[in-house]
């Protein structure tokens, strides 16, 4: 109902000679307390007390096809291509995927392929 009576109000305005500003600020403070208010409600109800599973948020790293593109630079599009779709037909790691393949070692895959530095 907020959003609707900003619109309204905002639509009903003439330029910087708007009577409808009450209204419109009126509505828009609401709005902004009853999103402050979720979120202190969110934090208190959800988000107090959460805590990781690292050994499956590893795993999904792991599986992640994403950082099949760390891979592009050394051994081509072509070839990271081939080892993401064979990781994902066969439900495996692009580790595992890549040396099977033959594309990569063990010691160079863990030197091309790190999530910590692709995300600085």
């Amino acid at each position: 109902a907020n959003d609707t009576a900003i619109t309204l109000g905002d639509m009903n305005g003439f330029f910087e000679l708007n009577v409808y500003k009450p209204l419109i600020i009126y509505n828009l403070l609401r709005s902004l307390h009853l999103l402050a208010d979720a979120c202190v409600s969110f934090n208190d109800n959800c988000a107090v007390g959460i805590e990781p599973n690292l050994p499956l948020l590893k795993n999904h790293l792991e599986k992640s096809l994403m950082l099949v593109t760390a891979l592009n630079p050394h051994i081509g599009y072509e070839n990271a291509a081939k080892i993401a779709k064979k990781a994902h037909s066969e439900n495996k790691t692009l580790r595992q995927a890549a040396i099977e393949l033959g594309f990569v070692t063990n010691e160079q895959f863990d030197q091309w392929v790190n999530p910590q530095n692709m995300i600085r």
